[in-house]
């Protein structure tokens, strides 16, 4: 007797993009993308009727963003499993994603064996995470509990350690200069320092970031 196939669906609001992981993923002979959407709501609305095993959704999407779509699925039907593939790689929104219920998460840089590696991951109990993702996983189990840096501060500071710009760094975190100089200012405060050097060094020792 055949296994049923794993049934997928497929939340991403570029037509481009969520076509071409529907074409790599129906080329699996043991999966099927049963529908795909721009919008989680939608998703949502037809999640007891496609009644997937496996979703790949992204985070950036119309209307209501995936994050919320991920704690709007787990009300629903626990049991399927939810694999974030985006661009973004900020460490909050990760760790958002996953305390909302995503079983892993991937970026859109990982080729088309990554994106079927991912699933067969998933169907054996595995976590799947690009090498960046898991790192910043780990990485934050290795930090200092007793920080007195929020997890924003944090990540700026991890930034300025990489010789990051205060431009590139409000670039990649998706928010103002202003806000960036704001926080640095904070860091300062909270260490105890008078640099950014300073600050980077006090927070190495420290085991801050």
């Amino acid at each position: 007797m055949m296994e049923p196939l794993t049934r997928i669906t497929i939340i991403e609001d570029n037509e481009e993009v969520k076509d071409g992981y529907a074409l790599i993923l129906n080329r699996h002979p043991d999966y099927v993308v049963v529908n795909t959407y721009t919008t989680a709501e939608a998703a949502i609305k037809n999640l007891r009727k496609d009644n997937p095993d496996v979703i790949f959704t992204d985070l950036d999407l119309p209307g209501i963003d995936g994050i919320t779509g991920i704690r709007k699925i787990r009300k629903i039907d626990r049991r399927v499993q939810i694999i974030v593939i985006t661009v973004l790689e900020e460490s909050t929104l990760v760790f958002d994603a996953l305390c909302a219920g995503a079983s892993g998460y991937i970026t859109k840089s990982s080729n088309h064996i990554e994106l079927l590696e991912a699933v067969d991951q998933i169907l054996h109990n595995g976590a799947p995470m690009s090498p960046k993702i898991a790192r910043m996983v780990v990485s934050s189990f290795q930090r200092n509990p007793d920080t007195p840096l929020s997890e924003r501060e944090t990540e700026i500071l991890s930034h300025l350690a990489m010789g990051k710009t205060y431009k590139i760094t409000a670039e990649e975190l998706f928010i103002g200069m202003e806000t960036v100089k704001s926080h640095v200012k904070n860091i300062y405060s909270k260490l105890q320092a008078t640099s950014k050097s300073e600050a980077i060094k006090i927070a190495k020792e420290a085991s801050l970031i």
